[in-house]
């Protein structure tokens, strides 16, 4: 039997963390009794929090937890919901005492960890992912590094497997990640039966698809901001680092120190990221095809345009206008928050 702490955060919890781990670990209990595999439970769920009882989205849900870590002496595996963006910091400290919890399970009793999304933040907290692979929601990657640089950060995974710790990629990658974890502990036929129950698509393991690049703008080297707004306000531009470089008054060298310091990304990443987001919008929204968006974005080469499109989104040109252009598609485009 597996032991399995779902933690409940205090503050701004994401639900469907709590809820969805907890209905995939019990069909699975279902499953290998009705397949004669078992005839008790293989995972023992328990919900466990500093306090028993907490408050989500303005008081709208409540949940009670049937144990504290004041309760729990060993545990095999530990499972961290996503926080909400909103109030990261302020999360992150009123949930510092599952860090200490964490580690000395790790430590003392080998139990395996495991974060979902923005959970990320907390499993960083513990040192546990320092030298890892690690993955978390895309629009959350920018913080993630200032505040954890230790950790190897991977932008398009939907899940990871280390050394007994994984991590999930943003918002119901969940799912992948708990499909993965039956299947490493129950078996593959379990997981492919979980996986059609629940109409999860299995072995999806990129997220780029998903993502949208904003730019990181969170810094405070103006020349560099100007830099940024330059690459976007000319996107149908070709733009060398050298042109920019020398627009901005600064050596080639130094130039691109300073904006992958401030950015995250190097001058030419960024120009090609940028290009690629416009690339996007208009197979999502336009009737233009691949060669009209091509060139619209500066590109004059085929595939060289489809290597970098797909380098950053994980599916052709073709393949994501086919699959987000089915009709044109009405509506404003969202920033992430």
């Amino acid at each position: 039997m597996k032991h399995v702490s779902i933690l409940v955060p205090k503050g701004n919890a994401i639900l469907s963390n709590v809820v969805g781990p907890f209905k995939v670990l019990m069909a699975a209990n279902q499953f290998l009794k009705r397949a004669g595999q078992r005839e008790d439970d293989f995972f023992e769920v328990h919900l466990v929090g500093l306090e028993r009882d907490y408050s989500l989205y303005q008081g709208l849900f409540s949940i009670h937890c049937d144990s504290t870590i004041h309760d729990i002496e060993k545990t095999d595996l530990i499972l961290i919901p996503a926080l909400r963006p909103d109030k990261l910091e302020e999360d992150l400290d009123q949930n510092k005492d599952f860090v200490p919890w964490i580690l000395d399970q790790r430590h003392k009793h080998n139990a395996e960890v495991a974060s979902m999304c923005m959970g990320a933040f907390v499993l960083a907290m513990t040192g546990l992912v320092d030298g890892k692979q690690c993955a978390t929601h895309w629009a959350g990657m920018d913080i993630f590094r200032q505040m954890f640089p230790k950790v190897n950060l991977v932008a398009n995974k939907i899940v990871t497997d280390e050394d007994g710790i994984y991590t999930s990629g943003g918002a119901f990658s969940f799912l992948n990640l708990m499909i993965h974890l039956v299947e490493k502990y129950c078996g593959r036929p379990t997981a492919i039966y979980l996986s059609k129950f629940f109409e999860i698509d299995m072995d999806r393991e990129d997220q780029n698809q998903f993502a949208i690049f904003q730019g990181q703008k969170d810094h405070e080297d103006d020349a560099i901001k100007e830099a940024q707004k330059y690459i976007e306000n000319n996107v149908t531009e070709k733009i060398s680092v050298e042109q920019l470089a020398k627009k901005y008054a600064i050596s080639g060298r130094n130039f691109v120190r300073r904006f992958k310091k401030a950015t995250q990304n190097t001058p030419l990443e960024y120009i090609q990221r940028v290009k690629i987001e416009a690339a996007k919008r208009s197979f999502e929204s336009t009737q233009q095809n691949v060669n009209e968006v091509m060139y619209q974005v500066g590109y004059a080469d085929q595939k060289a345009f489809r290597t970098v499109f797909k380098k950053y989104v994980g599916l052709s040109p073709v393949a994501y206008k086919s699959k987000y252009n089915r009709r044109r598609a009405n509506f404003e485009r969202p920033t992430a928050w």
